[in-house]
């Protein structure tokens, strides 16, 4: 029981406050590791289906109606071309919104993955021209390497200096397009200098069904998207990620350790931007000092879209990659309706990420409060 307002903070009520904020701490751990419910929450299927999961559920059926708007007014809408070319256009975004929903969980923002694109798939290109027979293996290495260190310089200013993210990265954002500028020196990256295997990625098929084929730089993100939502869910670093996002203070007084888990996330999405960087190597050959111009803007997008929470402790992988997927066809789609001017397709597409966010900030806010009072009446204490 919490003293009354004007009653002073004794040891005692401070120590029933501290265990007051690790019981709830506990309680959101145990609820992102294995999705029961809290001690006193009722469970059952009702309970375990989360905000997070109708997202996502909601972006499938977005999907679907999209396609199906869209395939009575444009003729031959539905094709192999078409999916062809969103699966393969979607998946350096994909991959960005990925690591940027990593980031954004734990409150935090990077504006800078579009310049790590752009410098991991210059120095990757480079080397490829100047060794050939390098093994691909090597060369998709380097590339995340290359983001990864990005990332751990981004990830050290902010956890460690104590500077806000969005300080940071806009300011790295410039720092990497410079150092980008600096290593091109003005020298544009050719398809002609670079491997058969490289040039060949857009045009690699896993699988085939008619007209239909599902690229592998598709198969990758995808991949990765997965391989990340186990590790959020199951993991105990994922957990605490969305722990130090929900509530930074009671995460505090639960000792965990903030500054490495804030780092480690600047560092996976740095590694992500990485691979990105190499695709997007592979898709477009030609590459320069404005490669990954932007795309920091279209991984946020995708990401909020998707319902990853900007307040923090809340949002999915698979729900980035869904909104990703949404925005991409919708991208694809409305510059194919003759009657939609370039003018409205934009703003289509704002409205699109600006009811995102609103709807973001008034669902969780009304679904924060309902547990609040659920744990309440059934007799969970809070600080």
């Amino acid at each position: 029981m919490s003293p009354p307002p004007d009653s002073p903070r004794t040891p005692k009520t401070q120590s029933m406050a501290m265990g007051n904020r690790l019981i709830d701490m506990k309680s959101l751990l145990k609820v992102g590791g294995n999705g029961s419910s809290p001690p006193g929450v009722p469970s059952g299927p009702a309970a375990r289906i989360s905000p997070e999961r109708l997202r996502e559920v909601s972006l499938a059926g977005l999907i679907v109606l999209s396609l199906v708007l869209f395939n009575l007014v444009v003729d031959n809408y539905i094709s192999g071309r078409f999916f062809n070319r969103v699966t393969i256009s979607v998946s350096i975004i994909a991959l960005l919104a990925a690591g940027q929903s990593v980031v954004i969980v734990t409150r935090q923002i990077d504006l800078s993955v579009g310049s790590i694109v752009g410098v991991s798939a210059y120095v990757t290109g480079d080397m490829l021209t100047a060794h050939l027979g390098l093994s691909p293996v090597i060369a998709i290495a380097v590339a995340i390497a290359i983001g990864a260190g990005l990332g751990l310089f981004n990830g050290i200013l902010v956890a460690y200096a104590g500077v806000p993210s969005i300080i940071v990265t806009l300011g790295t954002l410039a720092l990497f397009r410079a150092v980008l500028v600096n290593i091109a020196g003005g020298t544009t990256l050719t398809t002609s200098a670079l491997p058969d295997w490289v040039v060949n990625l857009p045009r690699n098929t896993v699988a085939s069904v008619g007209d239909f084929d599902l690229r592998v730089m598709f198969v990758i993100a995808l991949a990765a998207a997965i391989v990340l939502q186990v590790l959020m869910g199951r993991l105990r670093w994922g957990r605490r990620l969305y722990a130090i996002g929900s509530n930074p203070d009671a995460a505090a007084s639960a000792g965990l350790p903030q500054a490495r888990l804030t780092l480690s996330a600047f560092m996976v999405c740095g590694a992500l931007a990485g691979l990105a960087g190499f695709m997007f190597l592979g898709q477009y050959g030609t590459v320069n000092v404005t490669a990954g111009y932007t795309l920091e803007l279209a991984a946020i997008a995708a990401a909020v879209v998707g319902g990853v929470s900007i307040q923090g402790g809340s949002g999915t992988v698979i729900g980035a990659f869904l909104g990703a997927v949404l925005i991409q066809i919708l991208d694809l789609s409305l510059v194919r309706v003759p009657q939609i001017s370039e003018f409205w397709q934009d703003a289509i597409l704002g409205g699109l990420i600006l009811g995102a966010v609103v709807i973001d900030v008034i669902v969780n806010d009304r679904f924060r409060r309902r547990l609040r009072q659920r744990r309440r009446d059934y007799g969970i204490r809070y600080a």
